[in-house]
């Protein structure tokens, strides 16, 4: 904890707490540390209602919050069916943790070393490059918040007998052994490979390395787009003619992947194939779409932005907690009540004699305040009272950030 948010720590902390063994052995640990160095802990644990037993589960963790001493909040979270539902669950906790939080900037989860090693062959086995097989960072933004990971250097092993031996109590997910999930089937088969010498130390001090060389290549990529790359205004990026030459393929695949996360404010990049083929079409100058973005060329710049099919039913009232294509949000509470979302062929038709931004394709997705039929403020086309709409990957350090970040 002192190498992760010291020596000043924080005031208070979140911990995420599920209930089983990993998550409560963290629970302990923390509470003996934040006494010790006057540190408010808040405890939250995510009752998914996929299992009968998650919310006792829940229960058994806010009794042993009482007795600690701290403060605890169940969150529900319901699937919608679509999609990866342990991936859904994921992205749905993390989301859940920002509304949760309220001042708090730290949120704690139990990865462990054993995470690590099934992270790096449920994704190798999906032939991820560099990126994927890169071991999780102990420090991550996401969201509002850093998401801290104290426990990566610990195995599963020691926090289980730590916590049996304390007599802390836990519980044991039966999904971590049910052979429908990937990481399950990977458990499963990992002494199979520690007797060929790939133990789970191995494979996770191989990720770390990885994770190292990530960053190298990172910082790499972002000496090339302070040479050859500029942020637009109205949200895009703009990459200057004959940005590629010279320039290795694996420095334009990752300039490429980071500028259609940082559009599309999707938390990961496209498959690997679909990728190269992107890279492909851009570098030889052709115009393409891949993961809700276009890449077109403007005044002989490559320039990615978001595709208005991928936010043309999106809306976000203002006044409320949420943002638009999580990304954009109303800054101040003038338009309190109206409706934010994308510009579209009929704003578009109501501000064109006097739009003073990008051209048409570009301007259909821009995010625009509406009042019913009419559009109120439009800050990517100059129309409105200007600087009422604010952008949360720009306040997050903008794409220079996001490149090293992600």
């Amino acid at each position: 904890m002192g190498a992760l948010l010291g020596p000043s720590f924080p005031s208070s902390l979140g911990l995420a707490v599920s209930g089983g063994g990993d998550s409560m052995a963290m629970l302990a640990l923390c509470h003996g540390w934040a006494r010790r160095f006057g540190v408010t802990l808040r405890v939250v644990t995510v009752d998914h209602g996929l299992r009968p037993d998650a919310a006792d589960e829940a229960a058994m963790v806010a009794r042993e919050c009482a007795l600690l001493g701290h403060a605890h909040d169940t969150l529900r979270w319901q699937w919608d069916g679509q999609g990866n539902k342990m991936d859904a669950a994921r992205r749905g906790r993390l989301a859940l943790f920002e509304d949760w939080r309220g001042d708090l900037r730290h949120v704690l989860v139990a990865h462990t070393r054993d995470d690590l090693a099934e992270t790096f062959l449920m994704r190798l086995a999906r032939g991820s490059g560099v990126d994927g097989l890169a071991a999780m960072a102990p420090m991550r933004a996401v969201h509002g918040y850093t998401l801290v990971r104290p426990c990566l250097d610990m195995s599963r092993a020691e926090l289980r007998h730590y916590v049996t031996t304390l007599k802390v109590p836990f519980v044991d997910d039966p999904s971590n052994d049910d052979p429908a999930y990937d990481r399950a089937r990977i458990r499963a088969d990992l002494p199979v490979l520690e007797a060929l010498g790939l133990d789970r130390g191995t494979l996770a001090a191989t990720a770390e390395r990885l994770r190292e060389d990530r960053e190298a290549l990172a910082r790499r990529a972002l000496q090339v787009w302070r040479d050859v790359g500029r942020e637009e205004p109205w949200g895009g990026l703009s990459l200057a003619p004959g940005w590629h030459d010279g320039l290795e393929r694996a420095t334009r695949r990752r300039l490429l992947r980071a500028a259609l996360t940082y559009v599309s404010a999707a938390e990961y990049g496209p498959r690997g194939e679909a990728l190269d083929h992107f890279c492909d079409m851009v570098v030889s100058g052709g115009a393409t779409t891949l993961h809700g973005c276009v890449a077109t060329f403007v005044n002989g710049w490559l320039t990615i932005f978001r595709e208005h099919a991928a936010v043309m039913d999106q809306r976000a009232g203002v006044g409320t907690e949420s943002d638009w294509d999580h990304r954009w949000y109303v800054q101040g509470n003038e338009f309190k009540g109206l409706t934010l979302r994308a510009l579209g062929e009929d704003g578009w038709r109501q501000l064109r004699e006097q739009a003073d931004g990008p051209p048409h394709r570009i301007a259909l997705s821009l995010p625009a305040i509406w009042q019913g039929d009419r559009v109120i403020a439009c800050d990517g086309l100059g129309y409105g009272p200007g600087a009422t709409i604010g952008d949360l990957r720009k306040d997050r350090g903008g794409f220079a950030n996001h490149l090293l970040s992600h």
